[in-house]
């Protein structure tokens, strides 16, 4: 599929899919979004010392590196888990300008299927497959935080039902967090049904009014 570079609010890029009409990111703030609604909402939120995070959709990167940025200021070790079914390619990223961090470059370029150090607060690994078949296979009570972060649920309707919102919520551990941008009633009432509490909490400056945390008590 095309993808073409495009600024968004925030000065930071993003990449757009004319095939399916939709970005990877907020248009009104690519960095802006995934660092309050990850970040701050999310790994802030957490607990876990040593949080293990799961995030549905790797996509650019950018999750991951503002999360190795946070393990780095704060000293806290994280194992990361990246599940992504179409990874892009270098070119591609490397285009957003997002770091010249060469531990940004190193992330992309680390093997698939394989736990990479990329920092001594920060390891690595890249899942590429569908999301539906991979969950099932984690241990259960293994996840501290999932960033869900899949395209929109009109684009991609098999990413947010209810079997595999159930199948995530066995794999966190009591205390855990998942964040995602979607506020819709009908993603809220799945997570609800699936066991989570779910709050409402507000979107990013300029961006989405409400974004949701669900937790697991």
């Amino acid at each position: 599929m095309k993808r073409i570079v495009e600024q968004t609010a925030d000065g930071s890029a993003t990449l757009f899919i004319p095939e399916m009409d939709e970005h990877y990111h907020s248009v009104k703030g690519a960095r802006t979004e995934s660092q309050h609604i990850f970040i701050d909402m999310g790994l802030k939120a957490s607990r876990a010392l040593q949080p293990h995070i799961l995030e549905i959709g790797f996509g650019t990167g950018l999750n991951a590196l503002l999360t190795l940025e946070e393990a780095e200021r704060e000293g806290r070790q994280i194992q990361y888990t990246s599940i992504e079914r179409y990874p892009l390619d270098w070119t591609d990223v490397d285009a957003l300008n997002y770091s010249d961090n060469p531990l940004f470059k190193k992330m992309h370029f680390a093997l698939w299927e394989e736990n990479t150090i990329i920092s001594t607060n920060f390891t690595l690994r890249k899942v590429e497959s569908d999301a539906n078949a991979w969950i099932p296979s984690l241990e259960p009570g293994s996840i501290d935080i999932v960033y869900f972060d899949a395209f929109a649920p009109e684009k991609q309707p098999e990413m947010w039902t209810m079997p595999l919102f159930e199948q995530i919520y066995a794999a966190m551990r009591s205390g855990g967090i998942l964040t995602t941008y979607c506020a819709k009633g009908v993603v809220r009432r799945m997570l609800q049904t699936a066991g989570f509490t779910v709050e409402r909490l507000p979107g990013p400056p300029g961006g989405k009014r409400e974004i949701l945390r669900a937790n697991k008590l």
